[in-house]
């Protein structure tokens, strides 16, 4: 299938190269430049293409193929195409040069996810071209904002468009690549829950003074600092969701390896022992986890600071929000606490899809077809993802493509230096995506 190999790496690589990042701000993005790539790659496809610009500049592609019959199951595949910034410093290439290098596409978005949007719309004009009708009713959006909470993206289309983006099912990121862990043979990792997000912004109080006479001061800063130590050392009692219980069921590991992974003493052994980019999904998955990632603090060189900041990030598992997370922060901050109060804070649940669906039957029994002998197991993403908009409105959701680098180079790619993608993951993503299409929607 080398067409879909080209297609999708030219395609990835216009989409690279207009560098749509996404910086947080309102004005950033700019992902009309890309929308407009995609529009003139599915012109004259005979499919009709809608756009949402709810920000100037912040532009959404939705195409929606209608089906024959009503009562057939409907599937939505959608892409991001936003990507974050890029130190040029930290790569070996241009990290907007969209460049083609011994098989592999480098540039950021590559594997965040600039490739999986290409592939599916390479599936999509594939279809449309053949005159592909189907049963059951498809959606392929580009969506905006992914990368800032997706305000201009899914959230605004699932409040705002929600009837020509809703379906039964809907694919995006969050798996694909291949798992395997102490022999338990290959497997391919699909998103079925996401743990939910809950940045903290903590205020830290003291005491002004000048600042040539530290001894015994209340600094805020100093008491941030140590705050910020406090809480990045904390571990948050472990608990074993119904998904990662699948997810380590379906690795066919050894018994006391199985065992370790559904133990909290053990699984604390047993992370010692991990790579540490394995190490590091497991314990993200198993607990939830807090990141102090900014402290802001002092107003002058001589003056001791009587306020400091600092903004948390974190990661929740289902059924945990506000009271258990100030509950955690409490515990974590001992003797600070009565000096600490939250100033801000954004809660969003943790939410799940169920893994015995026909979507699931589907991509397994096409996956097998493209890469001989490869299991699905579901696995539990530890970011968050445009997903989670859809499965709070009924929709079941799932994070996947095919990748050839193994899972912990796949995750260590997101948001690093060197973000690169391989064709023959393109090649193989597009293929699944264009077979999975005929035979879900038929």
């Amino acid at each position: 299938m080398a067409d879909l190999s080209g297609e999708s790496t030219e395609l990835l690589q216009q989409l690279i190269r207009n560098a749509c990042v996404n910086d947080g701000s309102v004005a950033s993005g700019q992902e009309t430049r890309s929308v407009d790539t995609i529009a003139a790659f599915l012109g004259g496809t005979g499919v009709e293409l809608r756009r949402y610009e709810p920000k100037p500049g912040r532009s959404n592609l939705v195409v929606r193929i209608e089906g024959s019959d009503r009562s057939a199951p409907s599937l939505h595949l959608m892409g991001h195409i936003d990507v974050v910034p890029a130190n040029p410093a930290g790569w070996r290439h241009d990290p907007f040069g969209g460049e083609l290098i011994d098989g592999e596409v480098w540039g950021r978005g590559a594997i965040d996810m600039l490739s999986i949007t290409a592939t599916m719309a390479v599936a999509v004009r594939r279809l449309a071209t053949s005159g592909f009708r189907p049963r059951g009713t498809l959606v392929y959006s580009a969506v905006a904002d992914e990368e800032s909470l997706g305000t201009w993206g899914a959230a605004w289309l699932s409040q705002h468009a929600w009837d020509e983006i809703k379906t039964d099912y809907l694919i995006t990121e969050g798996g694909g690549a291949s798992f395997s862990l102490a022999g338990g043979g290959a497997k391919r990792a699909v998103a079925v829950m996401e743990k939910g997000s809950h940045w903290v912004r903590l205020g830290v109080k003291g005491t002004p003074g000048h600042g040539s006479l530290p001894f015994r001061s209340d600094n805020a800063v100093v008491k941030a600092g140590e705050l910020a130590r406090r809480i990045a050392d904390y571990r948050a009692p472990r608990r074993f969701t119904d998904t990662w219980r699948r997810f380590v069921d379906g690795l066919e590991l050894s018994p006391p390896l199985r065992t370790a992974l559904l133990n909290g003493p053990l699984l604390e052994l047993a992370l010692r022992r991990l790579p540490l980019g394995m190490a590091r999904i497991v314990d993200a998955s198993t607990h939830t986890t807090f990141s102090p990632n900014i402290l802001h603090g002092g107003i002058k060189g001589n003056v001791v600071p009587d306020s400091a900041e600092i903004i948390v990030d974190i990661r929740t598992l289902p059924g945990q929000g506000g009271p258990e997370v100030h509950a955690m922060l409490r515990d974590a901050a001992g003797d600070l606490w009565p000096s600490v109060e939250i100033r801000e804070e954004e809660d969003n649940d943790a939410t799940e899809s169920s893994m015995r669906t026909p979507l699931w039957d589907t991509l397994a029994t096409v996956t097998a077809s493209l890469v001989p002998a490869a299991r699905l197991v579901p696995f539990p993403v530890f970011g968050v993802t445009d997903a989670r908009f859809f499965r709070r409105k009924g929709v079941t959701a799932y994070g996947y493509a095919i990748y050839t680098v193994p899972f912990d180079q796949f995750v260590s790619r997101f948001h690093g230096n060197d973000e690169r993608v391989d064709q023959e993951s393109l090649r193989l993503s597009a293929e699944l995506w264009e077979r999975t299409l005929r035979a879900f929607l038929g």
